[in-house]
């Protein structure tokens, strides 16, 4: 288990960067992060911190929203791709599985996950081995796979969603909120399947979630984010222990359980920037 940014070679580089979007917002202030190879990497923080703003500046995906990255660098194995299309990233190994499950609704479950292998060249076999693979990693999904994406669970489509972007061979999965509105038995199974992938395949993760107990069990380094900024990271296990998380994200202080929606944002900022 990777529990520090220094064990393994870094794969992916954030370097304090800056996005605005339509030219006048400011939404990202300098931020900077590292993901080590094989590791999986958790962006945390509550709504609006910037998390999927992050995600986006990476995958290549800022331009469909009118965002830019201003300033900064986004290096991929030293390459910097803060300016590159999304589909060569694509073929870099950086897939993107996008808040809100965004599956094609109107294609069988099956025909979802037979997408995400279009930028192959290695033939049907390898294909087919690879969609095995994922059918034995997500068993619903066998169960399903003639199904109507449309008509699947929550659940079943998050499944598909990781499932398509695992059929595209990834080095790197950037996983945004995977937890959003699945009942907590399903988040704990969607973040065992993420484990398994990772130690199994090999597969590197950075994912941006605001379930921040479930994250940092899983992962193996987090930062905080606040106002598009970094305020805190650490190892995992680390961070699961410092008592600014645990009151703020865990919801437990040494007076006992409290929500950080009751404490005023300043004391937060003040305590963590100081």
């Amino acid at each position: 288990m990777l529990d520090s940014q220094t064990e393994a070679e870094t794969v992916l580089e954030v370097n304090n960067i800056e996005v605005i979007y339509n030219h006048v917002i400011l939404v990202l202030k300098g931020v900077s992060l590292k993901v080590p190879k094989g590791g999986i990497t958790a962006l945390l923080g509550g709504n609006g911190a910037g998390k999927t703003t992050t995600l986006k500046s990476i995958s290549g995906l800022l331009a469909s929203e009118r965002g830019e990255v201003t300033k900064g660098s986004i290096l991929y194995r030293g390459a910097n791709t803060a300016h590159a299309d999304p589909a060569d990233l694509v073929k870099r190994g950086v897939v993107q599985v996008m808040e809100g499950r965004h599956c094609f609704e109107h294609l069988t479950v099956e025909e979802n996950l037979l997408t995400g292998a279009y930028t192959r060249s290695d033939g049907k076999g390898a294909i087919a081995a690879d969609l095995e693979m994922v059918y034995d990693y997500f068993p619903r999904l066998r169960e399903r796979r003639k199904s109507q994406a449309g008509y699947t669970s929550g659940g079943e489509q998050q499944m598909t969603a990781i499932g398509r972007a695992l059929m595209s061979r990834p080095e790197t999965i950037l996983l945004d909120e995977p937890s959003m509105g699945l009942a907590p038995q399903l988040v704990e199974q969607i973040f065992e399947i993420v484990k398994s992938v990772n130690e199994n395949e090999g597969v590197t993760f950075l994912l941006a979630e605001q379930n921040t107990n479930v994250a940092l069990r899983f992962a193996h380094y987090g930062y905080i984010l606040e106002s598009g900024r970094v305020v805190m990271d650490g190892p995992a296990a680390e961070l699961r222990e410092n008592p600014d998380v645990k009151e703020f994200y865990l919801g437990m202080s040494d007076e006992g359980r409290k929500s950080f929606r009751d404490v005023r944002s300043y004391r937060r900022r003040k305590r963590w920037l100081s």
